[in-house]
């Protein structure tokens, strides 16, 4: 039996697969080295009975994940695996090598990830190569689920948030400033309580105000990443996103790609199912 994980700041998909047939589906808590110590991995599979009961059958452990992108960062998330999963042999790399595998079958291409997070690479077939994006939900993520919560608390705060949507975010949220605050400056996980605010967009996406703010995001990715990563290796690439927030606002990626000449080969929402079939090959 195989194990694939995609796993982002928020949320883990996992597949298990006997035989080269899926078995077992399910998720956990989101696996990030940047933010999770080995500790806090191990009980969240602690958590978890599926796993559990299978933990002895699994041989082979595929990872990818958003803060995979170091050798001590995946060394943090391959300790905590192959403790739990004593049986298996566990590797570990970053969810662009993920996002590659399943959108290029092995063939050179540009790959986007707007999800919780974002970022950019080229794929040369074998490998992504090097490159300094991911700058994380601080100062980097443009176009992600925490940037969009980051641009609606600012709206809201700043009192640039049209009166319907300020009260609509009142009812569902019930947070002042004081909280907001803490939770972004004094409390663990800030990004995924800035991930937490994706229903309201997807609840209030025909609004105009949110439209435009989904259309922003997608504009400064495009800008800063995807243009010049595009322009490097020769401009010619299939160009491929994967991710929740590509994909849900898949209409307004494609409008904003038309203004600035991408061509988008496809977009994948949860690049989990290609893997699967992509490792069972394999193995």
């Amino acid at each position: 039996m195989i194990a694939i994980v995609y796993s982002g700041s928020r949320y883990a998909n996992w597949r298990l697969s006997d035989k080269g047939k899926e078995v077992i589906e399910l998720r956990t808590n989101g696996i990030n080295p940047f933010f999770n110590d080995e500790k806090y991995i191990t009980h969240q599979l602690n958590k978890n009975a599926q796993l559990i009961n299978h933990a002895e059958e699994i041989k082979k452990i595929y990872f990818f994940g958003a803060g995979s992108s170091s050798k001590e960062r995946n060394e943090t998330v391959k300790n905590a695996l192959a403790g739990f999963f004593k049986f298996s042999k566990v590797y570990v790399s970053h969810d662009l090598e993920a996002a590659a595998k399943a959108s290029c079958d092995d063939k050179p291409g540009i790959i986007s990830i707007i999800g919780s997070g974002s970022n950019t690479g080229f794929f040369d077939g074998k490998k992504v190569l090097p490159n300094n994006y991911g700058l994380g939900y601080a100062i980097g993520d443009e176009g992600s689920a925490n940037w969009l919560g980051k641009s609606l608390l600012k709206a809201y705060l700043n009192k640039t948030l049209p009166a319907k949507l300020a009260t609509s975010f009142e009812k569902k949220y019930d947070l002042d400033r004081k909280q907001i605050m803490d939770k972004i400056y004094k409390q663990s996980y800030a990004a995924s309580f800035l991930t937490s605010f994706s229903d309201f967009f997807k609840e209030n996406r025909k609004d105009d105000f949110i439209q435009n703010m989904i259309k922003d995001g997608f504009r400064i990715f495009m800008d800063t990443y995807l243009i010049p990563i595009s322009q490097k290796y020769g401009g010619k690439h299939p160009v491929y996103f994967v991710g929740s927030v590509a994909a849900n606002y898949q209409d307004i990626l494609r409008e904003v790609a038309k203004e600035k000449n991408i061509n988008i080969s496809s977009v994948i929402k949860e690049p989990i199912y290609n893997l699967l079939n992509y490792y069972a090959n394999k193995n």
